[in-house]
């Protein structure tokens, strides 16, 4: 079956040269032509698991539609050439590909085409790139907030924020929480308003700005709906036992199943939360419990490590 089709794929190469060829009666080339076949020989390669040569017949592909001035079928054939080098695990080389052809396609006035590769893109190299999937996403979104699509541009935003957080740029995380929260507040969807003012404080928290974290809440009374929600009833608590360094309030804030099941990203902010100047509030309840000697103590701080061991993954 293989060799089969590494056949046909070289016959249609023989095609695509044939239509390239001038004479006396045929001045100009068929780039239309050879790039169909050039198209039909990279499927054919590709079927047989040929994967580098289904990538060269693809780029010859892109580079005779490049030729004929069809520029989206060039960056779509580009962007296929992509995927073979993905199937190779080459995903650097894959992703600069893809990139390419968003590049194209953006040169071609289809812009949303462009958007959707990137994040495609994103979506391949997030398991061995997290860096470059924050950067990919962010450029898709930017690209979605140009053509005043807000709704895919914050999706696309809500990817990278976590992911920043993931790689603890809580800086970075915080600017990008606070553009999610003014793009769904222009959409006008306050419950998720509600979520991003969550996530911001915890952010905050961690980076150790309880100022930043009591303003985003503040700010968020403006929202219809928020003051008196369980969103703000939560955060409240949460500032004020932090405030009051109460380790106990905190714990039960953080351990709540509002917090508690929120994205993986930050409902892990949550858990490992600390109260300055004091341990975390597993601690304090820990010690709170009745003391049954050394043995006791130790079961204690057991269940602390258990508690914690593995996080939500």
């Amino acid at each position: 079956m293989a060799a089969q089709k590494i056949n046909e794929a070289h016959e249609h190469i023989a095609k695509a040269e044939k239509c390239l060829k001038t004479s006396m009666t045929k001045w100009k080339p068929d780039f239309d032509s050879a790039a169909s076949e050039y198209a039909k020989a990279a499927v054919c390669f590709k079927n047989a698991k040929q994967y580098e040569q289904a990538k060269d017949a693809y780029l010859k592909e892109a580079e005779y539609h490049t030729e004929n001035k069809t520029l989206f079928h060039a960056a779509k054939a580009i962007e296929q050439a992509g995927m073979m080098l993905k199937e190779q695990k080459k995903m650097p080389e894959a992703i600069q590909y893809i990139e390419k052809a968003c590049m194209m396609y953006m040169e071609n006035g289809t812009p949303d085409t462009a958007a959707m590769a990137l994040d495609r893109a994103g979506k391949l190299i997030e398991p061995i790139n997290l860096e470059k999937a924050v950067d990919l996403y962010q450029k898709a979104a930017g690209v979605f907030e140009n053509e005043d699509r807000l709704r895919q541009a914050v999706e696309l935003l809500g990817k990278a924020s976590r992911l920043l957080v993931r790689l603890k740029r809580l800086d970075e995380a915080a600017t990008a929480l606070q553009k999610e929260k003014n793009m769904y507040k222009e959409i006008e969807n306050f419950p998720m308003c509600f979520k991003k003012t969550t996530a911001q404080v915890l952010v905050h928290l961690h980076r150790g700005d309880y100022v930043a974290a009591d303003k985003c809440v503040r700010e968020s009374y403006s929202l219809p709906g928020y003051s008196g929600s369980e969103d703000c009833v939560a955060m409240e608590t949460l500032l004020q036992g932090f405030d009051e360094q109460d380790e106990d309030q905190v714990y039960r804030v953080c351990n709540s199943p509002l917090l508690k099941y929120m994205d993986n990203d930050y409902a892990k902010l949550a858990i490992s939360l600390k109260v300055p100047g004091g341990g975390g509030g597993k601690k304090k309840k820990a010690a709170a419990a009745p003391q049954g000697g050394s043995s006791g103590a130790h079961a204690a701080g057991g269940e602390e490590d258990d508690e914690y061991e593995g996080g939500l993954c």
